[in-house]
């Protein structure tokens, strides 16, 4: 079973996936983007770097990132529980308004090979946490375009598994990000059990 792990950046995602290892001792673990070599320099291309990058560039890059993701770490361990920071339905939302939703599901489709997850964890956060959490770090280049934009995200990132219903077959729990870090490890450990 493939599980996504879903929401903007201080919902708890991290944490929610430090407390899974030691509750799915043999699961595999990994993340978008960053999960292989060429997923870090990607990520190290976009979120630290300065160099301007176009729009379609830079879902090029996180396509080709996800692609070789399925390739050389999900497909080999289809028999197992995969965990993921993250999933090709992040990579729909942040592309957002700039490219329409059924040529990015194509892309992804194509980049992934239709390998989705079974069950996706969407950690939701109000304008509040999200602020509090944000003030307590070192912003990257993505954290700096401010709580407006991870709104706007997190609206996205909605919008997006609503989109997805009616294209793939998979299971969402919604959860609240303010609840207590154990109350929301028992949901998500229930919800990959079932």
């Amino acid at each position: 079973m493939y599980v996504a792990i879903e929401g903007i950046d201080c919902v708890g995602k991290s944490t929610q996936i430090e407390i899974l290892k030691k509750s799915f001792k043999d699961a595999i673990f990994t993340k978008e983007p960053g999960a292989t070599k060429l997923g870090e320099k990607v990520r190290e291309l976009l979120l630290q770097s300065e160099v301007k990058i176009s729009k379609k560039a830079e879902l090029l890059l996180f396509l080709a990132d996800r692609a070789n993701h399925i390739d050389l770490v999900l497909s080999q361990y289809k028999n197992k529980l995969i965990i993921s920071d993250r999933s090709f339905i992040s990579g729909i939302a942040y592309a957002r308004n700039e490219f329409n939703k059924e040529t990015l599901f194509d892309l992804n489709f194509f980049a992934t090979s239709g390998n989705f997850p079974n069950k996706v964890v969407f950690l939701h956060a109000n304008k509040e946490l999200i602020e509090e959490r944000l003030a307590s770090k070192k912003l990257d280049t993505i954290e700096k375009r401010g709580i407006k934009y991870f709104l706007e995200i997190q609206d996205e990132l909605e919008n997006t598994l609503n989109f997805l219903k009616d294209k793939i077959d998979f299971e969402i729990l919604k959860l609240d990000a303010s609840f207590s870090i154990q109350d929301i490890h028992k949901q998500i450990k229930e919800f990959i059990d079932d």
